[in-house]
């Protein structure tokens, strides 16, 4: 199997925890889509061994403790440890496209992506709201929904959004029936499609305090989100909700359950990150390929330290070659 993996911002982490994630062999040929002069400068820096061996489509390259497939993709300028270059965004933004390509053409099993920074893509005139919606645009996909997973005392705790990176005051008139319906269909579908769930047990949260108590704290649970979530329990989805986000994250709750849908970003993500930052997983559902990546941004003091952890981005990529085994198991048995 082939996993292709992107850096992200070159002068954050990214390519700090790629290097560290290559002095170890590996099952699975990793295939990073970034500057390799880069990523020898970064090693020096870092101290540790790199040896690149250029991707050849034709040939699976068995790597080795210190190895590491690269498919060059040449920055405008070089990097610098924690000062970010407009001038290289479209650079990683070509190497996105690239990966995805490969995914689609089944050159790639899966897709396991570094951070990014926001800001300095926008900066060099590019419009770019986060990775999540990129890749939506560069596959075709009309409606994703990111979800994260970390591990828990007694399960994995995932939380997916009804709405991504919007600003909080315009959240109320995101979420319609409509697209809370898309968003659980997908949610309930990619359970079952990636992690073996056959009925995943879906919590929805209240967008309001107290789930809006009735409507007097605000009447969205009652115009949209319950009508939308007793409708789709008559179509089999197992959901329960509209409940208080500050009571549903607790473990009675918690303990029942495969998944929660939160509202916006900062009602569940907090909670998630709480659990498990550093070792969590950042999963795009609903793209016709397998997407993971890590759960933190780019850390720009860290960059070139070598104190920055590689656990999230560990984690990513065994649970991108997991849901892309299962993705070829069923297709092997027409499934």
């Amino acid at each position: 199997m082939r996993v292709a993996i992107t850096p992200g911002e070159p002068a954050g982490i990214g390519p700090d925890l790629i290097i560290q994630l290559a002095q170890s062999a590996h099952e699975h040929e990793l295939v990073c889509i970034a500057d390799p002069i880069m990523l020898q400068q970064r090693a020096k820096k870092l101290g540790l061994p790199l040896s690149i061996f250029f991707y050849d489509k034709n040939k699976i390259q068995k790597q080795g403790a210190g190895c590491l497939t690269v498919l060059n993709e040449p920055l405008n300028n070089p990097s610098v440890c924690g000062a970010a270059d407009k001038s290289n965004a479209q650079s990683l933004l070509n190497a996105l496209k690239r990966a995805v390509t490969g995914c689609i053409n089944n050159e790639f099993a899966a897709l396991v992506t570094g951070p990014m920074h926001k800001g300095i893509i926008n900066e060099a005139g590019i419009s770019f709201t986060g990775h999540t919606e990129y890749l939506a645009e560069l596959t075709n996909t009309q409606k994703v929904v990111m979800m994260l997973a970390a591990p828990e005392s007694n399960h994995q705790l995932r939380v997916a959004l009804a709405t991504t990176h919007l600003p909080l005051a315009e959240v109320s008139n995101a979420i319609t029936k409509q697209s809370l319906k898309e968003v659980i269909t997908i949610l309930d579908q990619d359970m079952k499609k990636y992690f073996a769930l056959e009925n995943p047990h879906i919590l929805v949260c209240g967008l309001n305090p107290h789930a809006g108590e009735d409507g007097h704290l605000g009447t969205e649970e009652i115009e949209t989100i319950t009508p939308v979530i007793n409708e789709l329990k008559n179509k089999g989805i197992n959901l329960t909700g509209p409940l208080p986000a500050d009571t549903l994250f607790t473990e009675p709750y918690l303990k029942k359950a495969d998944a929660v849908l939160a509202m916006y970003h900062d009602q569940g993500l907090p909670v998630l990150k709480h659990v498990g930052f550093g070792n969590a997983v950042n999963v795009t559902l609903g793209l016709p390929i397998v997407r993971t990546s890590v759960d933190h941004g780019t850390a720009f003091d860290l960059a070139g330290t070598g104190k920055a952890s590689s656990g999230s981005l560990n984690a990513a990529l065994s649970m991108a070659i997991q849901m892309a085994e299962k993705t070829q198991a069923k297709d092997q048995h027409g499934a």
